[in-house]
């Protein structure tokens, strides 16, 4: 099976608003406001979804997945027990301790970056072999091979502090068509609702234009610029029907508290209901991570949160019966030093860190792969990138040996084809 893709659209345009703009046109869309059903049951039972917690910088692995306590650089931080027997992380992570029969733990990553500016987007790409391409985002490859839900929702939806926009980036070759919809701290897009002075008739009369100024102009330019235009419309269209999802006021007390009153919580909990709204692919960031000073006091402030949060979410989609369908990815672009400098701090260490999943595909109460006794190579088989990219794709249905990309007849494999699936943690 064969998945055409477009090549990136690299000319400027009249469109160029599309890679940076905050979805300021958008009041041109459709204006209906219709409540939708918090959970579309039918969704829940057929569609997949993927739920990617990114820990921007970094999170030590010895303070989360994999602790080392009593060793040299273990730090001050315990071990403990969690659901599964023999299976210990570290005391940062009471409730998710709790939750570890849902869980996976891959503790044989090893990568090869040790740099911000490299490491993140090769590993949100997964590595692929250098062909002369830009290769997608995790999102975006999904959004490309799978489509939206069968809610018609955007694909592809990315939760994260600071400003939003359409981030065109993320899609690489695929174009940007495949870029990602980011909400600014959550909050719905700017100018996303048709304001009072602009009546409905005038709005439709304003769009109607559009679309033909839009016909005129494709007939001149490449395909990916008006593909991505009217697909950020669309999107834009979908969103106004659930403006819901962005009101604060109708998320009951208790969840608040059980995500946690921080930047985190609140983002993780929108996260969810964009997935119970049918969001093919939700990503959530987080930054901070980089702890080359005072890691422990740092790590003591972030992972409480994050244990928090994620320990609600994976609470949230069993009772929905959906963590089945989705497929929850927690990670970094690295892991940290055991090593531990002269500023009490961690810095980057590619060589052997962990990451943490549940869900769809997967089995339950794993902890695969080791590390030695200080935390220093893994021991036994390392796994790079490309081997979780086979994972996941295969957890989500997709057989990353057959499925390629057409980069204009170029064929392009999916994830590298150099890395093994790592078989035991799929059920």
């Amino acid at each position: 099976m064969k998945n055409l893709c477009t090549p990136h659209d690299h000319l400027l345009s009249r469109r160029e608003w599309l890679g940076t703009s905050t979805l300021g046109a958008a009041s041109m869309g459709a204006s209906g406001m219709l409540a939708q059903p918090a959970i579309a049951e039918e969704l829940l039972k057929n569609d997949k979804q993927v739920l990617f917690i990114w820990l921007d910088g970094g999170i030590s692995q010895l303070e989360s997945w994999d602790p080392k306590p009593n060793t040299t650089f273990g730090g001050p931080f315990r071990a403990i027990p969690t659901k599964v027997p023999g299976i210990h992380i570290s005391e940062l992570l009471p409730k998710t301790a709790t939750h570890m029969d849902k869980l996976v733990l891959v503790r044989s990553l090893s990568t090869k970056d040790n740099s911000h500016s490299a490491g993140v987007d090769r590993i949100q790409r997964g590595d692929p072999k250098n062909r002369g391409v830009t290769y997608p985002y995790l999102g975006s490859a999904v959004s490309k091979l799978m489509g939206p839900c069968s809610s018609g929702m955007p694909p592809y939806v990315w939760i994260k502090p600071m400003s939003g926009g359409f981030i065109t980036k993320d899609a690489g070759f695929l174009g940007p068509k495949y870029g990602a919809i980011a909400f600014g701290d959550g909050k719905a897009p700017e100018n996303l609702l048709r304001p009072e002075s602009v009546s409905l008739d005038a709005d439709l009369a304003r769009n109607e234009l559009r679309e033909k100024l839009d016909k005129t102009y494709r007939l001149a330019r490449r395909k990916e610029s008006s593909e991505a235009s009217s697909t950020v419309f669309d999107m834009v269209s979908k969103l106004q029907k659930r403006i819901d999802l962005f009101d604060q006021s109708k998320i009951p007390s208790k969840d608040l508290e059980r995500y946690g009153s921080t930047e985190f919580g609140r983002h993780m909990l929108q996260a969810r209901r964009m997935l119970e709204a049918g969001v093919r692919f939700v990503k959530v960031t987080s930054y901070g991570w980089d702890t080359h000073g005072d890691n422990f006091n740092g790590h003591l402030s972030l992972v409480p949160k994050v244990d928090m949060a994620f320990s609600a979410m994976l609470e949230d989609l069993q009772q929905r019966g959906m963590l089945d369908n989705v497929l929850v990815i927690l990670m970094s672009e690295f892991g940290r030093t055991p090593r531990i400098n002269g500023h009490l701090g961690r810095d980057h260490w590619p060589e052997a860190w962990s990451l943490a999943m549940a869900g769809c595909g997967l089995k339950k109460g794993l902890a695969s792969g080791k590390t030695n006794k200080l935390g220093t190579a893994v021991e036994g088989d390392a796994h790079d990138i490309g081997s979780m990219f086979h994972v996941w794709f295969k957890a989500l249905g997709i057989d990353s040996s057959k499925t390629e990309y057409d980069n204009q007849g170029q064929p392009l494999p999916i994830a590298n084809e150099e890395c093994k699936i790592i078989s035991e943690v799929l059920a």
